[in-house]
């Protein structure tokens, strides 16, 4: 993968392997003095040098070990095995509420079909590359990714089911909504206990060539544990390197139209959760657009929320797809290429600093080429990059700044 950014030598792997640094210390990187930190040694890395040079996200990454504990619970880094076709299914039978797992499993299977159908489609090149593979304490995964498209520069859609353990303050780091109310994830055990979970999630990021058709990413998931919690998550947002009202306005009433099926104070609620959650407080600007987002949800009939969490996984083709068809041949200068490629530095900053599904992938020894899917081949970074005011740039980084309704 091709780094193209102002730096020189081994300094051009500097800055990213602070921000995995950061992600790995922590379950979730709160204090403004070690965001503080990845600033100053961000920016005094950065040389005048134009040249791109070559860095694994993976080899950044692989620089924790796993704990011992991890490997007797077949978790950990080296515990996936590759097999030619995954099984029926990859929950385990006997285990809690087995037929929810299984139900989601199932849904987000024929999800994953679907969806990756209809971006090849659009495509009209290359096709998803599909691995799968089991691990050792129980699940598996099956991940599809699609490189080097007529459209996509990269577009992954990964389905995981994982059975493990994480302390019980791990897993109630993970939820930020304690102080509102919310369930206690960690119910029946005590602090510093391993409390077992069952996880079962679709995840899916697609990067486009062209700086008009914007990044898109969804996940939805269903978790577990042993002491009887279980609660669902999830949601769709959009990344667009350039604002296009009309666009923005489609993509987030689809999501409206789904939500208020369900219930009329969702989108609302979600709209505003996803740009609180897709923040990068370093920077002071949303990732993207936004979309909608929601965690711990767990306040009504479990069936009810799935039928929920199915109709906005399935309303991704919807949603998305009649955008990029809109702009795939739109014409571009090579001054947008390179502001796209600047936004995604900062997709990549967010993933592996903030995101929730990266941390939790990596805190449980997950599997690596799968929990690095979501980041771009190529990405970008300019020391102190102003937009010109008055600029296309500029009108968009503005939006970034300051989040707005668009429904």
């Amino acid at each position: 993968m091709l780094v193209p950014c102002r730096m020189s030598g081994a300094a051009a792997l500097l800055p990213l392997a602070l921000l995995a640094q950061a992600a790995l210390s922590s379950a979730y990187v709160t204090s403004p003095s070690s965001l503080s930190g990845i600033r100053t040694n961000f920016a005094s890395s950065v040389s005048k040098s134009r040249r791109a040079y070559p860095l694994s996200w993976a080899r950044a990454l692989r620089a924790t070990a796993t704990k011992p504990d991890q490997k007797s619970e077949g978790l950990g880094f080296d515990s996936h095995k590759a097999v030619d076709k995954a099984p029926d299914t990859l929950c385990r039978d006997g285990t809690a509420n087995t037929a929810m797992r299984a139900k989601f499993e199932k849904m987000l299977r024929e999800a994953q079909d679907y969806i990756c159908k209809s971006v090849e489609n659009v495509d009209g090149g290359a096709k998803f590359q599909t691995d799968a593979w089991t691990r050792e304490g129980g699940g598996g995964g099956i991940s599809r990714v699609l490189t080097g498209g007529k459209v996509w520069e990269k577009a992954g859609c990964n389905l995981s089911v994982v059975y493990g353990s994480m302390p019980s303050e791990a897993l109630q780091a993970a939820n930020d909504r304690l102080k509102f109310g919310a369930t206690d994830r960690a119910k029946g055990y005590a602090p510093g206990e391993r409390v077992p979970f069952f996880a079962c999630g679709l995840s899916s990021v697609m990067h486009p060539k062209n700086p008009h058709c914007p990044t898109m990413h969804f996940n939805y998931r269903y978790f577990e544990t042993e002491g009887g919690v279980w609660w669902f998550g999830g949601g769709t947002d959009i990344t667009p390197a350039y604002l296009n009202v009309d666009d923005m306005k489609y993509f987030h009433g689809t999501y409206k139209e789904v939500c208020d099926k369900h219930d009329p104070e969702f989108y609302p609620k979600f709209k505003k959760w996803a740009d609180e959650y897709f923040f990068i407080k370093h920077r002071g600007e949303t990732r993207g657009l936004g979309g909608i987002f929601f965690d711990d949800l767990n306040d009504r009939d479990p069936e009810k929320i799935f039928e929920f969490a199915k109709e906005c996984a399935m309303n991704v083709p919807k949603a998305y797809l009649p955008i990029v068809e809109a702009h795939k041949n739109d014409p571009f200068t090579q001054k947008e290429k390179e502001w796209q490629l600047m936004r995604r530095g900062r997709y990549v900053e967010f993933n592996l600093v903030y995101d929730r599904g990266t941390i939790f992938g990596l805190k449980t020894g997950g599997r690596i080429e799968s929990i690095l899917m979501s980041l771009p081949e190529t990405a970008r970074w300019e020391y102190d990059h102003r937009p010109e005011p008055g600029s296309k740039e500029a009108e968009v980084l503005e939006v970034f700044r300051n989040p707005r309704d668009w429904v």
